[in-house]
């Protein structure tokens, strides 16, 4: 613990230092090869169909759901055989929960044959037929949520470039924690599609909480930018770049920090919930918080920083205060030697 609280007093005087503005390049390189694999993913997995890449939840795709509890046999195949034993063409999907219950899940059925798919599956699983509940989703409705999602997307992205823009004073901040958080949200998207999870209504709401999360821990380092940047003087010794990355290496403790404290609580909810409960809406949720926490730490310092950095450095101000800068630098240097 003492090396590591040493190597973060280094990083913030400066004394050592990691070259995310310099190598920006291999950085930019990696996120982008990143957003490519994770847009790939879905449409290999879609036979090329993007959205098809993806395994949605009953709530945006529609259809009939039956929850069957106290089951005596928690085999997913006999479950199929039942359902198919009614409606021979049906589109199932059959999960278990916890240590007694089965979920199935079909496509749209009509009245006549949920109840006779209910009676099927209750003597199948040996239990009552009030065991088995039986819930419907219409198409439209599916696609309101659907519709209703990318509002607030949408909404979220434009607030969030908004009070950026209007906190920094500068639309170039605003621009590259966008382009940041587009990056979080395409990877932690394709681990959906790579995963197979469902996305459900949860999956949404744990795409916006990491959003907010990566918008934090972006906000906190460029506040330090601005912080450092501000100081630049005609008597400094450090070019924006530097600059940038110095305010980077200062935050960067406290961004792993914050990153290691968020994520090993969400990890242990999607272990129980998937493995020891069962519970679908705590799996879908905690991995978008997951990933979305993991891919979030990474990109502020490797995306967001360097792209804010290569934003101001084509200004022409700076571009000559850089070059004064440098040029200083090396008549230093010649006179030393």
């Amino acid at each position: 613990m003492a090396r590591f609280t040493d190597f973060g007093n280094d990083l913030y005087t400066g004394k050592r230092s990691i070259d995310f503005v310099g190598k920006r390049r291999i950085w930019f390189g990696i996120a982008i090869l990143l957003v490519i694999a994770a847009l790939a993913v879905p449409l290999i997995r879609g036979g090329g169909n993007f959205g098809d890449g993806f395994k949605f939840g009953i709530e945006f795709r529609g259809g009939s759901q039956f929850q069957i509890s106290g089951a005596t046999s928690l085999n997913t195949q006999i479950g199929d055989k039942a359902v198919h034993s009614v409606v021979p063409n049906a589109v199932v999907a059959i999960t278990t929960v916890g240590k007694d219950g089965v979920q199935v899940q079909t496509n749209q059925l009509t009245n006549d044959q949920t109840i006779k798919v209910s009676t099927a599956l209750a003597s199948t699983y040996g239990v009552k037929d009030s065991n088995v509940t039986s819930t419907f989703i219409g198409a439209t409705w599916g696609g309101d949520i659907t519709k209703q999602a990318v509002i607030g997307l949408l909404v979220f992205l434009a607030l969030a470039a908004l009070f950026m823009a209007i906190y920094f004073r500068t639309w170039k901040m605003s621009v590259a924690a966008i382009m940041s958080l587009a990056h979080d949200l395409i990877i932690t998207a394709g681990v959906y599609a790579l995963t197979g999870f469902e996305v459900t209504p949860a999956t949404v709401i744990g795409f916006l909480t990491i959003l907010g999360y990566s918008l934090y821990d972006t906000v906190v380092v460029f506040d330090k930018i601005r912080e450092n940047t501000a100081e630049l003087g005609d008597d400094s010794s450090r070019t924006f770049g530097e600059a940038v990355n110095l305010a980077v290496n200062q935050t960067l403790v406290r961004s792993i920090n914050t990153g290691v404290v968020a994520a090993l609580p969400v990890a242990a909810i999607l272990f129980i919930g998937s493995f020891i409960l069962g519970a679908n809406t705590l799996r879908d949720i905690s991995l978008a918080l997951l990933v979305g926490t993991l891919i979030g730490t990474y990109s502020t310092p490797f995306v967001a920083s360097p792209l804010y950095a290569s934003f101001r450095q084509r200004e022409d101000a700076i571009r000559k205060r850089d070059k004064r800068v440098l040029a200083q630098r090396s008549k230093s240097a010649a006179v030393t030697a």
